[in-house]
């Protein structure tokens, strides 16, 4: 019987870094979902989806709302969120949030984030 890998979408409008970190969930064993604009998660829906990853400096939706859309359909959704701008990443509302990351961030730290947060579900 074959194991259902779990799944880990990612949220960004970089393309390379979509490409980079989805490699590095990859080779730890996750299966990846990859999208460029929260629209085009939403449009496809949150089904079968272990862990999201976002950033949150994104045209339209940005990571903050993605979140809180997210948490109404699925609450118990482990949500990261991912930045460049740390003065973003210092503000309150990023502040009440366990998982925020600020760009460059250590591949190990985040993939360890995630074997943790997917593990205590």
């Amino acid at each position: 019987m074959k194991t259902r890998l779990p799944v880990v979408v990612i949220v960004d409008d970089d393309s390379r870094l979509l490409e980079s970190l989805g490699d590095l969930l990859e080779s730890a064993g996750y299966r990846v979902r990859s999208f460029s604009s929260a629209h085009s998660l939403l449009a496809t829906g949150l089904v079968g989806v272990d862990l999201l990853i976002t950033d949150i400096g994104m045209p339209d939706i940005d990571g903050f709302e993605l979140r809180d859309l997210v948490k109404k359909q699925k609450p118990q959704l482990p949500v990261f969120l991912i930045t460049g701008r740390h003065e973003i990443a210092d503000q309150d509302r990023a502040k009440s949030i366990g998982g925020i990351f600020r760009k460059p961030f250590d591949g190990k730290a985040l993939l360890s984030a995630v074997d943790e947060a997917i593990g205590n579900r």
